[in-house]
């Protein structure tokens, strides 16, 4: 469901996956894309590689910056760069870093989209109490995690998102555009 109604990918589209981790979404996204994903795990990285291997490039490396001229992704430039379920597992400056690095990543046309559980008004005590214990100690609203882009995207689009897993539980989306 969050391919096909938020991320869209359309043949061709290189995408950039920050945090990665074993690459499951890679296996909901059409063959017809150019996929590259990242993660810091190297146990993650030897799982997607052994599972995805002839449909992306899986790199063993953190969220990045960037270094004097160098870009933070390399010099390929992204259509769609996604961290799903990444945001929540960083700070305030480490997810403005994220949004940074994604953003010199895009294309003029590209976006950034990512998913994360979130805090909102009127949750059900069942779902406040599912995100709570996610592993994931900055959850935030999903106003919170859209200031976190602010700063790197001229547009930036935060929607609650509920009912995308069997339990009760509720997802920040963040779209955002150069």
């Amino acid at each position: 469901r969050f391919v096909r109604e938020i991320l869209k990918p359309f043949p061709g589209a290189r995408v950039l996956d920050i945090g990665c981790g074993t690459a499951e979404l890679l296996g909901f996204l059409p063959r017809e894309i150019e996929y590259t994903g990242y993660d810091m795990s190297p146990a993650y990285i030897e799982a997607a590689q052994a599972r995805f291997g002839d449909r992306g490039t899986f790199l063993c490396e953190p969220v990045r910056s960037g270094t004097g001229d160098s870009a933070p992704y390399g010099e390929e430039q992204y259509d769609i760069a996604l961290a799903f379920g990444v945001l929540h597992h960083l700070d305030d400056a480490e997810g403005k870093q994220l949004f940074a690095s994604a953003r010199s990543a895009l294309k003029p046309t590209g976006r950034v989209v990512t998913i994360d559980p979130a805090f909102v008004p009127g949750q059900s005590a069942a779902a406040r109490y599912f995100v709570s214990r996610d592993r994931g100690r900055n959850v935030r609203t999903p106003e919170g995690f859209a200031a976190l882009a602010a700063g790197s995207f001229a547009r930036v689009d935060s929607v609650h998102w509920h009912g995308a897993l069997r339990i009760p539980y509720d997802h920040a989306v963040v779209a955002a555009v150069p």
